[in-house]
Order: C-alpha cells, then structure tokens, then sequence
C-alpha cells in the first residue's frame, strides 16, 4: 500500500547560530508536524527545517517566528519550498524507528508492528503527530535523569510543558502513579491525551491547558516536576518551581543548550534549589535539582 498526504505540503527553514536554536526550533513546531536540525561546520550556523501542509497555522507560526526574534534578537528570513506529498508520509515512519533510551524505556511509533525490545518499558506515541520524540537530546536527557530518581517514588508529579506527553506516560508507567501534564499550547494538550488513551493510561494523565503555572488547578506541593521548555521560560519561572515543589522535592529541567546551563541554574539556585546531577546529550543539558530542607 502506498501512503499518501492528503494535502499539498511545502518545507520551512530558517538558519540561526547556536545561541537562537531551541527557541526557532519551538517556533517551526507550532506550525510543523516533524522538525530537523542540521549544522554547518564551515559557519557553525544551524539550519532548523520543518514540513507543515502548505497554508495551515500561517498566523501561529508569524506569532511563534516574531516571538523567538524579540527574545533572541536574531531575525532570520523564512524560506519555503514545496514538499512533494508522495511518499513523504512513508520516508517519515523511516525516520522514527524505536527508540531505547537509558535502561528502561522504548518509544515506539504507532507504524511499527512488531514486538517491542524485551525488558524495556514500551511507550507508544501517535507517529502522525509526535515525530521524533526519543530522539531530542533533552527528552532523553529526561528520561535518563528520571530512571536516576525513580527509586524516591515521587507520588505527586507534575510535567510542565508536556509536549507529545512522553515524560508523564513513563512516569505513570513506571511508578504507577496519576500524573498532571501541562502545556500552553492546546494542540499539545490534546496530543498528550491521545497519546496517554494509547497508551492504557487515559486515569493516570490528567492534560490541561496552562501559561507556565497560571492555571490554580496546578496546585503545589510536588514530589517531582519535569520541565523540559526553555532556558529562558525556565529562569522566570523559577521562583514558582521552587514554591511549588514539596521539601525535598526534585525538578528536572530541560530544553537547554551546553551553554545556557549555568544561567539556569544560577537562577533556580537564588530560589533554594540545589544542583544534585548534571546529564549531557549531545548538545543538551539536564539539570537535576532539589529544594533545599531549611531547619
């Protein structure tokens, strides 16, 4: 059988250097259902490349594209190119094989039919909508940092900025306990909880819609808190994590690049936090930290 696209589809890119990656990347995301990234060595100049089907989400990409400019203060020139439909959507589920991350987990596309890796926790994502989600370095970064703390046996968990819902489904899984995930963005939050009800976990993963932490349902008092965002976002949140985290508590924080790192944590170590692990993945970093216990 021969898998087609249902609309015409056209490739967007920009090229930003290092420092401007991750939030350009974000900004194609709101628009592209798969994003790449690919360097140069000779400029050391990143070139960030999505699909999207050609007119869609025009204004949300605009929007997310003048966004990362105002805060990076970089402005690259979008540049567009039709994308031919046929058998676009088959090289895509060539490019999403199972991913093994760390010991325990296997993230499989729903276009795989096979047996999963024996030992290893299966998490399904839907491959028409969560493209390439084991392979980010923060992602697995995360989860990594995460089989790291599992013994704890966190019971109130919260994944801020949820995404594909990856983070909270292998915490459910694995510790059997409900989760709440959390995303600004709604097409993220429906995502997750397609991607929870294929995965048997629809009473574990409570999906809302929330700017950071401005939803009060979010509530505090959290055992464990994933972020995997934004350098930038992350430090000013970082005053409501810590508040929000139970003594002892951990947060995993993610989304950073080798070199925004120490600002990170500088900004969360101002709030009581302490540094306990520190993971790399490729470019990418993730921070382990804990609330600090005052007596």
């Amino acid at each position: 059988m021969t898998l087609r696209h249902a609309t015409a589809l056209e490739t967007i890119s920009v090229v930003v250097p290092e420092d401007a990656v991750e939030i350009f990347e974000a900004a194609l995301g709101t628009a592209c259902g798969t994003v790449g990234m690919f360097l140069d060595e000779a400029t050391r100049l990143w070139t960030i490349e999505g699909v999207k089907d050609r007119g869609e989400d025009e204004e949300e990409l605009a929007s997310a594209l003048a966004l990362a400019a105002a805060v990076t203060g970089f402005a690259p020139t979008l540049r567009r190119h039709e994308t031919a439909s046929e058998g676009w959507l088959a090289r895509t589920y060539e490019s999403f094989p199972e991913q093994l991350v760390g010991r325990r987990f296997a993230i499989r596309g729903t276009h795989l039919t096979g047996p999963a890796t024996p030992g290893r926790i299966a998490l399904t994502l839907d491959a028409g909508v969560a493209f390439g989600s084991g392979e980010h370095g923060s992602t697995r970064g995360c989860l990594r940092a995460f089989e790291g703390i599992a013994h704890r046996r966190p019971r109130r968990i919260l994944d801020l900025g949820t995404g594909s819902g990856i983070l909270a489904m292998a915490a459910a899984t694995l510790l059997h306990r409900k989760v709440l995930a959390t995303d600004i963005d709604p097409w993220s939050v429906r995502t997750t909880a397609r991607n929870a009800a294929l995965n048997g976990l629809g009473t574990r993963i409570r999906a809302i819609r929330s700017d950071g932490w401005s939803n009060p349902a979010i509530g505090g008092g959290y055992d464990l808190v994933f972020a995997n965002i934004l350098a930038r976002p992350l430090c000013g949140m970082a005053r409501d994590l810590a508040r929000r985290l139970a003594p002892r508590g951990t947060a995993i924080l993610a989304g950073l690049l080798d070199s925004q790192a120490h600002w990170v944590l500088a900004a969360h170590r101002r709030h009581g936090l302490v540094l306990e692990r520190t993971l790399h993945e490729g470019r990418w970093t993730t921070l382990v930290l804990r609330r600090r216990v005052r007596h």
